[in-house]
């Protein structure tokens, strides 16, 4: 799947399915990211990152408020393992 961030976009905190392991390649920009308790880190377009089955994604944005920034995810999941993507309980309230 392709993710495409606005200047300034992201995506709600959220969890995937049990048995997801990812794998997300900057295609274009910069994307900040957070997984788990690690500390966030900015990869640029040609840089990849992976998260562990039942990984917390608590940030995935945008790293510029100016330039629109994709990465590809690669989904590697158990059969009838879904829904692929939950957002954390509240997220969408939370500025």
């Amino acid at each position: 799947m392709v993710v495409t961030y606005p200047p300034s976009g992201k995506s709600l905190p959220h969890r995937h399915a049990r048995s997801a392991f990812i794998y997300a390649h900057v295609l274009t920009g910069a994307v900040r990211s957070r997984v788990g308790d690690e500390p966030a880190e900015v990869y640029r377009a040609g840089e990849s990152f992976f998260e562990e089955p039942a990984a917390h994604h608590r940030i995935s944005e945008n790293a510029s408020d100016s330039e629109a920034a994709s990465l590809l995810a690669v989904f590697i999941v158990g059969a009838g393992d879904k829904p692929l993507t939950v957002p954390d309980p509240g997220a969408a309230a939370t500025p």
